[in-house]
């Protein structure tokens, strides 16, 4: 069996608050590599091609597709997945907002949905419909969704964070 002459890269990634070494084709997108190196899989693969928002990840607080972002390009800047994005076993604010609403069905789409939305509420903690509607649009729901999710976001931005 022929093995894998491919280049390597030494990289460290900081994600969800720690820093892991990484050895990866400069090539890699930062989705393989949380998904086949990390095991982390909350963000997941749809279209590899930045259309579907299933991939979103944030990198140092703004939402990203990372089935575009070369793991490489990535090292010095912080990558929050859906696995980090609250400690332990408590939930995010957003996450418990989805449950409250009702903003989830089959839950493909979930992971990336709230990321996209922490990352609107991080810039903007109180956004008007046509705002969420914006941040929210690079994200498809298959099952649509789209009305729990608005009023997730609605009833969020009527809080103070």
């Amino acid at each position: 069996m022929p093995q894998d002459s491919s280049p390597r890269a030494a990289i460290f990634l900081r994600v969800n608050g720690a820093e892991r070494a990484l050895e990866v084709e400069p090539r890699r997108t930062l989705l393989d590599a949380l998904r086949e190196n990390l095991g982390l899989t909350g963000a997941k693969p749809g279209c590899e091609m930045g259309n579907c928002g299933a991939c979103t990840v944030l990198l140092d607080g703004e939402a990203i597709y990372s089935c575009l972002a070369l793991a490489v390009a990535c090292q010095g800047q912080a990558i929050t997945t859906i696995e980090g994005l609250a400690p332990g076993d408590a939930l995010d604010r957003v996450q418990q907002a989805f449950i409250a609403h009702d903003a989830l069905q089959c839950g493909f789409c979930t992971p990336g949905q709230v990321l996209a939305m922490k990352a609107l509420l991080e810039r903007n903690p109180h956004p008007d419909d046509e705002e969420i509607d914006r941040a929210m649009s690079g994200n498809l729901c298959r099952c649509g969704a789209y009305p729990k999710i608005r009023a997730a976001a609605r009833a969020l931005a009527l809080q103070t964070p």
